[in-house]
């Protein structure tokens, strides 16, 4: 019995030092890591030239329905995509970011106000149409949460035309409804359900789709739309369970077993924990501070070679840390979005370091891309890159 007990005294005594210690580890995980080296501020004027290119990329690549992007241009390995369904979602999804970025440069030219005004005719007509593709593919539920986005932004542009406004916040609604149903039956969201395939999905939640729809679902609120506390809520809970203590976010729920595979490494991380950090912290997760923010953005420009080697490779997750081309422009643009949390004395030496990066890879037509995908890779990796450089400007 005092062997029992002599053993039960010192589990207890290294349970005591190992929460001790997991309390002291996680802000010095989550709070330190590599420096960027310091770039040369590029001028406003190259900033601004560029942006002009790529909203005149935007513009000229519009469809003529309004609508930006298409399932052309295929290649040997094509993703996924049962049709039409996976493609009505793409284009929606795409053609949301499109007018978001348009809306929010600002341009008032009249090719410019033309384009966003026949993209919102386009999305108006065809976002409310937009489900499932079929039992496995949910590719549905970004259109949704880019959908709301786009429309918050419309609902923005003339505010004293009510009755636009109140089909806007109603369609709003819709898309609202359209993410509660189509929520994981543990939480947040996923876009395969390789599961069961009940009609409420039996997907696993992946870390930066549940953060894409939190920062949606954030500015439906504040823009006065309902969004019901327990669909935030549970979303809220995922994310928190797939983020270790040094804010890596693991790539789905499914890979809490592996927390250390490559995936979910640093590495693997660089381009998730920046959307995930963004959502928690406007839901209101005080573990995600300032000194948080600026660590994880420093680690994204000092390693950003483990996002950029995997830049347009066609091959999803080939690349080192299974990174996916198309986490590139995504990750870039929610830290953009992470900068603006940051009070403005700390903002401009992560805007140069993003600004510098960007102006960089913008291609010779003016677009910037990541990831080789049908003909929607070009629309959609402008508009983030544009988002993304009008948050590097100083006056923002």
């Amino acid at each position: 019995m005092r062997n029992a007990e002599c053993g039960l005294g010192r589990a207890a005594a290294w349970l005591s030092l190992a929460l001790a210690l997991g309390g002291c580890a996680r802000p010095r995980l989550a709070e330190t890591g590599p420096r960027p080296r310091p770039v040369e501020p590029p001028a406003p004027a190259a900033v601004e030239r560029s942006l002009q290119r790529g909203v005149a990329f935007l513009v000229a690549r519009q469809n003529k329905d309004g609508s930006w992007g298409s399932p052309r241009s295929t290649k040997g390995l094509n993703i996924y995509a049962p049709v039409p369904g996976s493609h009505d979602a793409f284009r929606a999804a795409v053609t949301a970011l499109c007018l978001m970025a348009l809306i929010e440069v600002g341009d008032a030219s009249p090719a410019v106000q033309q384009a966003i005004a026949r993209g919102e005719a386009w999305l108006v007509e065809k976002l409310p149409r937009v489900r499932r593709a079929e039992p496995e593919a949910l590719y549905n539920v970004w259109t949704h949460a880019y959908g709301i986005r786009a429309l918050v932004r419309l609902a923005r542009l003339r505010p004293d035309d009510a009755h636009r406004r109140q089909r806007l916040l109603a369609l709003i609604r819709d898309q609202v409804g359209f993410l509660e149903r189509y929520e994981s039956v543990d939480g947040g969201w996923g876009y395969y359900d390789f599961g069961a395939h009940t009609q409420k999905p039996n997907s696993h939640p992946t870390s930066f789709t549940t953060a894409t729809a939190l920062v949606a679902l954030h500015e439906a609120k504040a823009l006065g739309v309902h969004v019901p506390d327990r669909l935030v809520e549970r979303a809220v809970a995922t994310l928190q369970r797939q983020r270790n203590p040094d804010f890596t976010y693991l790539y789905s729920e499914r890979l809490r077993w592996w927390p250390r595979a490559d995936i979910n490494r640093p590495g693997g991380s660089l381009g998730r924990s920046q959307a995930a950090n963004l959502a928690l912290r406007l839901w209101g997760d005080d573990a995600v501070t300032d000194t948080v923010l600026q660590t994880w953005l420093d680690r994204l420009f000092a390693r950003n070679d483990w996002l950029g080697m995997g830049r347009k490779r066609p091959v999803p997750h080939e690349s080192w840390f299974q990174v996916a081309a198309y986490f590139f422009y995504y990750g870039h643009y929610y830290a953009a979005l992470c900068i603006e949390q940051l009070k403005p004395p700390d903002r401009p030496h992560f805007q140069h370091q993003l600004a510098v990066l960007l102006l960089r890879l913008q291609e010779k037509d003016g677009s910037w891309w990541d990831f080789p995908f049908y003909d929607y890779h070009q629309p959609y990796g402008t508009a983030y890159a544009l988002m993304s450089l009008l948050r590097c400007q100083g006056h923002r």
